[in-house]
């Protein structure tokens, strides 16, 4: 799959957007988006994106398409075969994700459709479960086509932040402040899922980090892992190669690189 892309992306611009298409359609698609690395490929994207091959805005609709149609499809193929998915060895064996998407849909079906395009274990089969349940078709498209439009920018904007930061000029000496952006990043990452498993300690069960990350050590450590990456991040706006760096992004997303 990965040499296909890279021989679509290297052809011309009408592949490149081919290819993102494809990778949003599979990464949506009932079951296939458990098992294909599409948030790997959809940052790899972005990286073509941040460094002026692909036009943001062409790239954004053409992963707009393949989320609705892999979303779509998922959709019907839950309502047209809901008996022979329920008795699949498959589905058995993932019973409990099953289960547990089933009962939020059963809950908070709008809510659920929305959130759960940008969570991975649950992004292709929230379509497919709601089409297994019968859900109205009018419950489940305009979540799902809110979830679809914002999707495809916030997949692609790691790889678009790289791809930027590679413009910056060799003759700058930028190789220090391309490592500095990639440390902020980390540490902005890593304050974000500590302050989730903390917001989600007090409502989840225990899982293999529990023993690690309990919830008393998470009432400190997230809150200052956040100072931390709030203080970097702050900190590397005073970088001065920072101006150049956001004029390169800024050129991206406006569509004028």
């Amino acid at each position: 799959m990965e040499a296909l892309l890279e021989h679509f992306i290297t052809q011309s611009v009408a592949y490149s957007l081919l290819a993102v298409m494809l990778v949003a359609f599979l990464e949506s698609l009932a079951l296939v988006g458990l098992i294909l690395p599409g948030t790997v490929m959809m940052a790899g994207l972005g990286a073509l994106i941040g460094s002026g091959q692909v036009d943001f805005y062409q790239a954004w609709g053409a992963g707009i398409i393949g989320c609705l149609l892999g979303d779509w499809i998922s959709f019907w193929l839950g309502r047209r075969f809901k008996g022979p998915l329920h008795r699949w060895s498959f589905m058995k064996k993932n019973k409990a994700l099953l289960d547990k998407t089933e009962h939020a849909l059963h809950r908070h079906s709008m809510f659920t459709i929305l959130i759960g395009r940008f969570v991975g274990p649950t992004r292709p089969l929230v379509p497919m479960v709601a089409g297994m349940l019968d859900l109205p078709l009018a419950k489940f498209i305009v979540p799902n086509i809110i979830g679809c439009l914002f999707w495809p920018p916030l997949y692609f904007m790691p790889g678009i932040l790289a791809g930027a930061a590679i413009d910056i000029p060799a003759d700058m000496q930028s190789s220090s402040f391309k490592w500095l952006l990639l440390g902020v990043a980390l540490l902005i990452w890593v304050a974000a899922w500590l302050c989730w498993r903390w917001w989600r300690s007090g409502k989840s069960g225990t899982d293999s980090l529990t023993s690690f990350l309990p919830r008393g050590r998470l009432h400190w450590l997230a809150p200052a892992m956040l100072v931390v990456a709030i203080g970097s991040f702050v900190a590397l706006q005073m970088h001065p190669l920072m101006p150049i760096y956001l004029k390169i992004l800024w050129k991206v997303l406006t569509g004028q690189h």
